[in-house]
């Protein structure tokens, strides 16, 4: 079941008139159930690895509270349990496609193995949060759960299951213990978030998707023509993926619960580190906890600190995917990270006024988007090489056709980031008196739907995020 679907409103429309029906005891059973809903809706079969991740995660979890002698042993069985779980679905074909060519390079035979196994949506977002409740519970950072049914909920929560953002057990488990009152304030900022979401999924995301798919079909787009196409993708992923993030966050206010925020405006960011910090959150920072800390962080030599951030940003790029070009954009972004360390060293950037760094870090932004969009290698090397000076003309007419085309369609997102982004830091005092505020985000809200009747895009398809 996708968000974007006459079947998901339906769907939406029955649990919140049930829920609310509801005692909190019930009311959590219902949420387990409708979440197995919306996950089994396509696919049953998908709820079975989910099924045996929740339970074997769930029993290691406490008997590392009830045999603490052993619980590097429970943690061990819950974390390479897990892992086996995403390297079958969704690496095994990888490792296997791999080693035929390696097996050809030396002369032996293929395998020609080949499990053809579908994966299953949203596996590596669930099975990071899972790991990360039973790294916690590990650390004594959060005590096991003894309610299979409330720890089942927090793996399976349907706003944010199938595309994160990946939640921590010290905050979304003891919402599940709250009373949840129906809030009117709560609804109407949850049904503001919904709506931007929705638009910026079928009127930005899917627009824009179109310039980009055509671009990145021909054989050997012009310099600027593909420039334009990656512009375009690059637009994409961001209203995508924050679209989904927004539309997660509403529902789950519509329910009384908060989910916390994965994007904050991450194309104006002043640095790598800086985009980090706002792009795709609740990954960086479970990378940085659950990975590059415990493999020593910046506790060590400076050669192993390199190692350990260079390793974790290839992970994090392997995590998206399994394909070469995934781990070269994390490959190229640890390295990025390394040299910005290095350029700190020295004490320039403060002598870069923020337009530039924000349109140097954009411009690199640009170019890991295109090692993402791009899995084939040998096209990627090409597109990477192409040189300015052999296009034509008509080479850069197209070009600026298709730029422009795409700034319009992201007219709204910078419209929103100048009020909600750049104008408070300009003047952090003004606030909005609050009968001028409700009727702002009346009128607003109306755009927004007009909006999404009238210049959704003909051509939809899944959110970006869903193929992880």
């Amino acid at each position: 079941m996708i968000f974007h679907s006459l079947v998901y409103v339906v769907f939406l429309l029955i649990v919140l008139a049930t829920y609310w029906s509801l005692s909190r005891r019930w009311q959590n059973v219902f949420l387990l159930v409708a979440s197995y809903v919306f996950y089994g809706w396509e696919h049953p079969w998908f709820l079975l690895p989910l099924w045996a991740s929740t339970l074997v995660d769930y029993s290691c979890a406490l008997g590392m509270e009830r045999w603490p002698h052993r619980r590097r042993a429970f943690l061990l069985v819950s974390v390479c349990g897990s892992l086996a779980l995403l390297a079958t679905f969704k690496y095994a074909n990888f490792v296997l496609d791999n080693l035929d060519v390696l097996l050809a390079e030396f002369g032996a035979h293929p395998l020609h193995v080949a499990l053809r196994l579908a994966l299953p949506v949203g596996i590596s977002f669930y099975t990071f949060q899972s790991i990360g409740y039973v790294v916690d519970v590990y650390r004594a950072q959060v005590p096991a759960e003894r309610s299979l049914m409330k720890y089942a909920l927090y793996v399976t929560f349907f706003p944010q299951l199938v595309a994160g953002p990946i939640e921590r057990a010290s905050h979304m488990l003891p919402q599940y213990s709250d009373h949840r009152y129906f809030n009117a304030e709560l609804w109407r900022s949850a049904l503001g978030l919904m709506l931007w979401g929705y638009f910026k999924k079928v009127v930005i995301a899917d627009n824009v998707a179109i310039v980009a798919n055509k671009i990145f079909a021909l054989s050997s787009p012009s310099f600027p023509v593909l420039w334009a196409g990656v512009l375009a993708f690059t637009v994409q992923i961001y209203a995508d993926f924050s679209a989904y993030t927004d539309i997660a966050r509403g529902t789950a206010r519509l329910l009384g619960f908060e989910v916390m925020r994965n994007f904050l405006h991450p194309y104006i960011a002043t640095s790598p580190a800086d985009f980090w910090r706002r792009w795709h959150i609740s990954l960086s920072t479970w990378m940085r906890d659950y990975l590059y800390i415990p493999l020593g962080g910046s506790r060590c030599s400076p050669t192993r600190n390199s190692f350990n951030l260079v390793a974790t940003f290839a992970i994090s790029g392997l995590w998206h995917g399994a394909s070469w070009n995934f781990v070269m954009w994390g490959f190229y972004w640890g390295f990025l990270l390394l040299a910005e360390r290095g350029w700190g060293a020295l004490g320039w950037e403060k002598t870069i006024p923020w337009l530039v760094k924000v349109s140097g870090t954009f411009a690199l932004a640009c170019i890991g988007w295109l090692m993402f969009r791009e899995r084939d290698i040998g096209q990627l090397i090409h597109d990477l090489t192409l040189s300015p000076f052999l296009s034509s003309k008509r080479d850069w007419a197209m070009g600026l056709y298709f730029a422009l085309m795409v700034c319009i369609y992201s007219l709204p997102l910078a419209i929103h980031l100048f009020f909600s982004g750049i104008f408070p830091r300009w003047n952090p005092e003004f606030e909005w008196p609050e009968r001028g505020r409700f009727a702002f985000e009346t009128v607003l809200g109306i755009v927004l739907f007009m909006g999404i009747l009238t210049l959704r895009s003909l051509t939809t398809s899944d959110f970006i995020y869903f193929q992880f």
